[in-house]
C-alpha cells in the first residue's frame, strides 16, 4: 500500500484539542485540509507524523507547544497608556485589537487587561505555549 512522501499532496481529517479535551480546531467532509508535504504549508511536525502512512489510516499524536505555536513570550505582551486609543472607545479584556507599529506594520492583538490608565495587550497566537493533539485520518494521497 501506497505510504505518503515528500512531495505529495494529502487530504487529511483531524480533530484538534488541547490537554483540557477542549477542541482547537477540526476539519469537516466539505472541508478537509489539504497540504502538500514538504512546502511548509503546515507545521513540520505535523509534515512528520503523515509521511509514512496510507490512505485510510487513523493516528493519534501529540505535537509539542515548541514544535507548533512556540512557547508564551513575554516579549510579546505590552502595556500602553489608555490614552493611546480613542477617546470613548471601549476598550475590554478579551478584545482583540489592530496596533500600528513604527515602519507601517500592523498586528492584531488580545486585550488582557485594562485598568483606567493603562491597557496590556498580548501578542501571542492563542495556542502558544500548548501542546496540539491530533486524531488524524488520512484520506487520500496524490
Amino acid at each position: 500500500m501506497r505510504k505518503a512522501t515528500h512531495g505529495d499532496t494529502v487530504t487529511v481529517q483531524y480533530i484538534g484539542t488541547l490537554d483540557n479535551g477542549r477542541i482547537f480546531d477540526s476539519t469537516t467532509d466539505e472541508a478537509p485540509l489539504v497540504f502538500t508535504i514538504g512546502l511548509n504549508q503546515v507545521f513540520p511536525a505535523l509534515e512528520k507524523e503523515v509521511a509514512g502512512m496510507s490512505a485510510g489510516e487513523v493516528k493519534n499524536f501529540v505535537i509539542a507547544a515548541a514544535d507548533a505555536y512556540g512557547s508564551r513570550l513575554r516579549e510579546n505582551i505590552l502595556v500602553v497608556e489608555r490614552a493611546s486609543f480613542p477617546a470613548g472607545r471601549e476598550i475590554a479584556a478579551g478584545m482583540k485589537v489592530s496596533i500600528g507599529f513604527s515602519g507601517g506594520a500592523e498586528r492584531v492583538m488580545m486585550v488582557t487587561g485594562v485598568t483606567e490608565t493603562t491597557v496590556e495587550l498580548d501578542g501571542n497566537h492563542p495556542l502558544a505555549g500548548l501542546d496540539l493533539t491530533f486524531a488524524l485520518r488520512l484520506e487520500r494521497i496524490e
